[in-house]
């Protein structure tokens, strides 16, 4: 009110008072009409009774029991008459004899001094060359002979390599 007050001393010409307020009134709102309500779905109705028959699912006729087998009496008499086995002896299979081991000839002796090349060569991809040297010598010096190749071959030169054991019981030529 204090601004309308001095809003209106300032301005006195151009004021228009506001226009009073509606007086106030406690009437309720008039009730209106409830709309006719549509229905959603279909009302049920109850299935009337047809002349129709219930539908039965298919089955197929039983079939008839299979008529029983009649089994042949067995015979009395004789058993029929089994093979008798050949009244000579089979000829037995042919017998295979042992295969001899291969032989791969005898080697000219070594002379000692042809032992250490030899050696080296026989011993050449050991993984303990000294060890294998020493072992391979001495057969070589004994036996007078050294196997060709680096590993096996040992039947080569005869008993006396290939029997040469260590303490243990293991063979002591390379």
């Amino acid at each position: 009110k204090r601004k309308q007050f001095i809003f209106a001393h300032v301005y006195q010409d151009d004021y228009v008072p506001p226009p009073p307020p509606a007086p106030v009134t406690d009437k309720p709102p008039a009730p209106q009409k409830p709309k006719a309500a549509t229905p959603a779905a279909k009302p049920y109705t109850p299935p009337s009774k047809s002349t129709a028959q219930p539908v039965k699912p298919h089955m197929p006729p039983p079939k008839a029991p299979a008529p029983p087998v009649k089994v042949p009496a067995p015979m009395l008499g004789k058993p029929p008459a089994t093979p008798y086995p050949p009244k000579g002896k089979a000829p037995s299979p042919a017998v295979k004899p042992p295969t001899p081991t291969p032989y791969y000839g005898q080697l000219p002796p070594v002379k000692r001094q042809d032992c250490v090349p030899q050696c080296k060569s026989r011993c050449a991809l050991h993984s303990r060359i000294g060890l294998c040297m020493r072992a391979c010598s001495t057969c070589c010096y004994r036996c007078k002979c050294v196997p060709p190749g680096t590993y096996g071959n040992k039947e080569v030169c005869g008993r006396c390599y290939t029997d040469m054991t260590t303490h243990g019981g293991r063979p002591k030529c390379p």
